[in-house]
């Protein structure tokens, strides 16, 4: 499989099979996440892998309760240490735990698992369960595992409507 082909093999994955995720499995994908750009080089982020049944258990709540959270045997969270305004004007933490969690994306689906980046989480409730300290900010949480069922991608926007070269009209 190739960067594109995981690319166009990517769905949100909200139903997993009941089936762990090997450790060879998880470690490529906390190698692909470490080896991401960071702004300036900094490195100043936690990638956490959430693997312990009781604490999957304890994230549904930190997660607005959404109960699928908790059939995923593999929880995944970047966070933060402080942060800073680039010049462009965006926080180099969360533009850092983004591409992080990209890479594991794609790592995870290389590995022939599932993923779904959430929106649905309350940080302070996320760093409560995982004991993160209070100088770091949860910017992306997202689970994954084997998917119980097929599925496929949700629909994209032409190439027309959504890429621009030079100038935008």
């Amino acid at each position: 499989m190739n960067v594109m082909d995981a690319i166009q093999a990517r769905w949100s994955v909200r139903t997993y099979a009941l089936r762990a995720v090997e450790p060879e499995k998880i470690e490529a994908i906390m190698e692909a996440g470490r080896l991401a750009p960071t702004a300036s080089n900094e490195q100043k982020w936690r990638l956490i892998a959430v693997t312990d049944p009781e604490l999957i258990a304890q994230m549904v709540p930190a997660c607005k309760d959404v109960a699928w959270v908790g059939t995923a045997p593999l929880i995944l969270v970047a966070c933060s240490e402080g942060d800073r305004t680039m010049v462009c004007g965006q926080s180099a933490r969360t533009v850092d735990c983004t591409i992080g969690m990209s890479y594991m994306t794609l790592e995870a689906i290389e590995q022939g698992l599932g993923f779904c980046w959430l929106g649905w989480f309350y940080p302070e409730k996320v760093c409560e369960v995982l004991n993160i300290p209070d100088d770091f900010m949860v910017v992306a949480v997202a689970t994954v595992g084997y998917p119980a069922r097929e599925g496929k991608r949700s629909p994209k926007k032409s190439t027309d409507e959504v890429i621009v070269y030079n100038r935008m009209a």
